[in-house]
């Protein structure tokens, strides 16, 4: 695939050879986004793990302290009066009959985030094709399926910048950890609570060196590669 002059004039920025430490991967990322848009910068984690077995498995949710710098819609499968909670809580759409669940068997998926209460999961769970390959289906592992009485919370810290990950066939997880306009300070605090949880998601059943390979990048940007041993010795900032 050929790449235009601005991908290769940030390219040549890169030692590809090298692994940096996360500040000094973070402040290239910046450096290096040369898209017209203020990008996304995403983390990509290479596991030591086997993703053919059900107990190797790795997924979660980490809250983001310094947000995700886009406003984040929220979508809420629930009835009755959680329906109400959810609407004052600030949920962009509240799913409370089939005929949503039809609308998103259709193909609308206008929502970054959607919860679940345990009583509509039934209904859900019909719409797995749609909402599992682009990452939305609500589930108890991730804290995106729990009672009426959590919403508030769940929908808040959604909206300040929650966000789940899950393991792909390849045994990487890709999350995003703000947007390039971000300083390295707000990336890096960001980018140390992922590394942080994916940590603490190890399961045990994983053998050897857990965080094979870890690299950064911006939107159409090149990946910068991190140093595994400083990424894991990083401290959230309190």
């Amino acid at each position: 695939m050929a790449r235009g002059k601005k991908y290769k004039e940030a390219v040549a920025k890169v030692d590809r050879k090298r692994l940096y430490s996360p500040q000094e991967a973070l402040g290239l990322v910046r450096e290096t986004s040369y898209a017209n848009f203020d990008a996304t910068v995403d983390v990509h984690i290479r596991l030591g793990v086997d993703p053919r077995h059900s107990d190797q498995q790795v997924r979660g949710s980490v809250l983001l302290p310094q947000g995700l710098g886009k406003e984040v819609r929220v979508l809420v499968f629930v009835e009755g009066e959680g329906a109400k909670t959810a609407e004052e809580a600030g949920a962009d759409f509240v799913a409370s009959d089939d005929e949503w669940v039809e609308k998103i068997r259709g193909g609308w998926t206008e929502f970054d985030v959607a919860i679940a209460v345990p009583e509509m999961m039934g209904r859900v769970g019909r719409l797995g094709r749609v909402l599992g390959p682009r990452g939305l289906m609500p589930n108890p592992k991730t804290g995106t399926v729990a009672p009426a009485q959590d919403l508030p919370r769940l929908i808040q810290e959604a909206k300040a910048g929650r966000v789940e990950f899950r393991l792909d066939k390849a045994a990487n997880l890709h999350v995003p950890i703000g947007k390039a306009s971000f300083s390295v300070e707000r990336l890096l605090e960001n980018f140390a609570a992922v590394m942080e949880v994916v940590r603490k998601a190890r399961p045990a059943s994983a053998k050897g060196t857990y965080l094979r390979r870890i690299t950064i990048a911006s939107s159409m940007g090149p990946g910068i590669r991190v140093d595994p041993m400083q990424a894991q010795t990083m401290e959230v900032s309190v």
